[in-house]
């Protein structure tokens, strides 16, 4: 059985199963973990969209010195999982346990551990086990826990889940998780036609959406960058590079949407950001871990891309502002 295979359902549905290890470090340590500097760890994969959001929360709280990182191969082989493989561009040795894969650092986590080996692992160096492999809480943690760690002051300001827009994001998060973030992969890895049309026309009415919000507004909950936007961003960053043709997402190109490309433009050129999106990484990973939809693991072409044009929309909420008062 293939490791997609295990995700589908009776109905040809991919349905993600919920991560398993749900610790949180705490800055008080009132949880068992305590945030301390050099004590936890990153496992990620440069093309995984869940990693994803854990490295960019990372280097705009500039902790980059504070929680280490290792890197995983682009190419998922079965069945042996995300492995270890320095020799490639961008990938790192396991530098903590000296592991070859992923599933060993799980094992060393849970002996008895059968559920899937994914990223991102915020691993605990000093009590030699997983704390949590879910993206949506890694990254809180990463954005309130360690705030005594921060690079610089300004960094220690940053709160990407203000108290006064929980609420509005956790409405975001509701519906762009489930029809965006996993629509992609319900739409690329579905295995039946009505799942197929199901998954992914929910895509594009919620893509739909999420244009209409931000042709008011610079960022999905207002005019400051929150966690709802460094969830949508890793899934709009590699669109039209793979889920447009590899997943079958293709009933239009995110180039085609005027808002939310110019979006995912000024996210990019965040400071930071960039640094984090590797190209190869994620076409050769979907192109060459998928033989059940890539056969021959042919990485495609393009498209070119540039996510360095100007995106104007550093003055957006001033201009909406007065075009309310003016005209």
């Amino acid at each position: 059985m293939s490791e997609v295979a295990k995700y589908i359902s009776k109905k040809g549905e991919f349905v993600r199963k919920d991560s398993v290890f749900r610790n949180w470090v705490t800055a008080d340590g009132s949880s068992g973990f305590l945030a301390e500097a050099g004590r936890y760890h990153l496992y990620v994969s440069l093309a995984c969209p869940w990693a994803h959001r854990t490295l960019i929360m990372r280097r705009l709280k500039g902790l980059d010195d504070v929680i280490s990182v290792n890197i995983v191969d682009w190419h998922m082989t079965r069945p042996k999982g995300w492995a270890f493989s320095p020799e490639k561009a961008g990938c790192t040795p396991d530098t903590v346990n000296g592991c070859q894969a992923l599933s060993e650092i799980y094992k060393m986590a849970n002996p008895d551990y059968e559920g899937a080996w994914t990223v991102p692992v915020l691993w605990d160096i000093q009590r030699r086990t997983i704390v949590n492999n879910e993206s949506s809480e890694i990254i809180r943690m990463l954005n309130s826990e360690f705030n005594a760690f921060c690079r610089t002051s300004e960094q220690r300001q940053f709160d990407f889940y203000p108290e006064e827009l929980i609420g509005e994001i956790e409405q975001l998060n509701t519906w762009i998780y489930p029809n965006i973030n996993n629509g992609v992969y319900r739409s690329g890895f579905a295995q039946s036609q009505a799942a197929y049309d199901e998954a992914v026309m929910a895509l594009f009415d919620n893509l739909d959406k999420a244009e209409s919000i931000l042709a008011g507004s610079r960022f999905l909950a207002g005019p400051k960058m929150t966690e709802a936007d460094i969830r949508l961003f890793p899934t709009l960053v590699r669109f039209d590079w793979v889920y447009h043709g590899h997943f079958k997402c293709n009933k239009k190109m995110l180039k085609e949407y005027p808002n939310l490309w110019a979006y995912t433009r000024d996210i990019y050129q965040t400071p930071g950001v960039a640094d984090t999106v590797n190209k190869e990484h994620i076409r050769r990973h979907y192109h060459e871990s998928h033989p059940s939809i890539n056969q021959f693991a042919i990485t495609s072409i393009g498209p070119d891309l540039d996510f360095m044009e100007p995106h104007q929309r550093e003055t957006f909420g001033v201009l909406n502002e007065y075009r309310a008062k003016h005209l």
